[in-house]
């Protein structure tokens, strides 16, 4: 059989897209698993041991603490692979990291005495949703929201540079009235920022409460402990999650959820900016940097196709088709628990590393753009009809009757150009400033508000 490797890995995300997720690698990794597993038991074991309600577990010295957390600080691939080592054995994730961290207690006389209050009170969902949470909001701070910010920043830029490049607006695919470049990508850079803010206000819940969810085991060995407020404070004061007090044997993933649904959101915005990029660039409104080396078709050798925005509306699709998926089915659980969540879990690092390679090909393709004024400004001058609007808003103001139907029966259907607009206006009962006005007017002037717009968005 044939080693596993970038070219021999079924799943493009270890294969193909391999280097470009590997800084998802130390967060959602197995071997991250375990690693954010192994400090959730250390850390619930140094918590028990500071707590003056167990008299069993003395208080720790600092050097012990440190030796203890530098088991996690120094993991690497060797303890992974031991780990997996007890898995294969004893058929049992948690369980393996459990027996891990037992063993290398063993070795030092201080903790020798006191392996058995690892794991104390603890059910498998009770260190697997706290290590989860962990790891995903570290994921997304570490790596998904730097990238979106940086994408953002692009876009701001460019948005800012075409401020004030009138172009021609397409409602329904037909002419419409003008807008600029600069204002139609604020339009997206101000909705993207408003989604990433909304993604950043979600706060992950943990449970740690036992078996059911009714600190059993811990009640039936200290029945003197306020559990619940000892276990909450835990999560909150000392890991850094929030606390779900209500739960079965797993936490009910409702905040999950909702950061996918935001992530999916999020996404949605960024597909549509994929497809608006990719026409834009279709109509010539943006050049795309030609690269020396670099080959746009097999048998047409003048192509530069925009491959940046068609792989990242594609690696989005797939994001969002599984984190949908994921979303609607990990709110379920049959009575106290089944297993459905565990297989699903292990692939919401699958649907952050399909977004991330997809932010990073969008930023690509964006750093490729330049604006193409000429194109833009051809295209918009050759629509007069677009005109009609102002013409027949400014008739409204001075009370011409049917302003509306006059300049329907003029332009619907017509090929309209600069002189039959004006020889339109000189019939007008208009006072001569206002008529100077119209007959100036060119299709580039017609741009309301769209340059500050652009301008204020940054």
């Amino acid at each position: 059989m044939s080693p596993l490797t970038e070219l021999t890995a079924i799943n493009p995300i270890d294969g193909r897209y391999a280097a470009k997720v590997a800084a998802l690698r130390p967060y959602l990794s197995e071997a991250a698993l375990f690693r954010t597993r192994l400090h959730v038991e250390i850390e619930w074991f140094i918590y028990l041991c500071a707590a003056k309600e167990i008299s069993e577990l003395p208080p720790l010295d600092k050097p012990t603490c440190e030796l203890l957390r530098s088991w996690v600080q120094r993991f690497n691939s060797d303890d992974a692979t031991a780990i997996k080592h007890i898995e294969k054995k004893i058929n049992h994730d948690v369980k393996a990291v459990e027996y891990f961290l037992k063993e290398k207690m063993a070795a030092v006389a201080e903790l020798k005495t006191k392996q058995e209050f690892v794991h104390f009170g603890c059910t498998s969902e009770d260190i697997n949703n706290v290590a989860y949470a962990l790891m995903w909001q570290a994921a997304i701070q570490e790596t998904l929201q730097p990238q979106c910010a940086a994408l953002l920043k692009h876009l701001q830029s460019l948005a800012k540079l075409a401020a004030n490049t009138p172009m021609l607006a397409r409602t329904h695919g037909q002419a419409a009235s003008p807008t600029t470049l600069g204002k139609e990508l604020a339009n997206y850079s101000m909705r993207l920022q408003r989604q990433m803010e909304r993604l950043s206000a979600i706060r992950l819940r943990a449970k740690f409460n036992g078996a059911v969810g009714n600190y059993n085991a811990h009640r039936i060995a200290y029945p003197e402990v306020d559990w619940p407020h000892f276990n909450q404070n835990f999560i909150e004061k000392h890991i850094g999650l929030d606390w779900n007090g209500y739960t079965t044997q797993i936490e009910p993933h409702d905040d999950l959820v909702a950061l996918l649904y935001e992530l999916t959101h999020q996404n949605s915005i960024y597909i549509d900016l994929c497809q608006d990029l990719w026409a834009y660039i279709s109509l010539g409104y943006f050049k795309q940097a030609a690269l020396a080396d670099e080959v746009g078709s097999s048998t047409m050798p003048h192509k530069i196709n925009p491959i940046d925005f068609e792989n990242a509306e594609g690696n989005l699709v797939l994001a969002n088709a599984l984190q949908t998926t994921l979303a609607q089915r990990l709110p379920l659980s049959r009575w106290q628990r089944d297993l459905v969540d565990s297989t699903l879990l292990r692939n919401i690092g699958v649907c952050f590393a399909y977004s991330f390679i997809a932010y990073q090909s969008l930023e690509k393709g964006l750093q490729r753009l330049s604006v193409n004024e000429e194109k833009i400004m051809a295209d918009l001058n050759a629509q007069w009809a677009i005109l009609a609007e102002a013409i027949q808003t400014i008739m409204r103001r001075y009370n011409i009757a049917e302003p509306y139907e006059k300049l329907k029966t003029l332009t619907r259907g017509k090929a309209l150009n600069e002189e039959s607009l004006k020889a339109f206006i000189n019939t007008l009962d208009l006072p001569q400033n206002v008529k100077n006005q119209l007959l100036n007017l060119k299709p580039s002037d017609y741009i309301g508000y769209a340059q500050e717009l652009a301008l204020a968005s940054h």
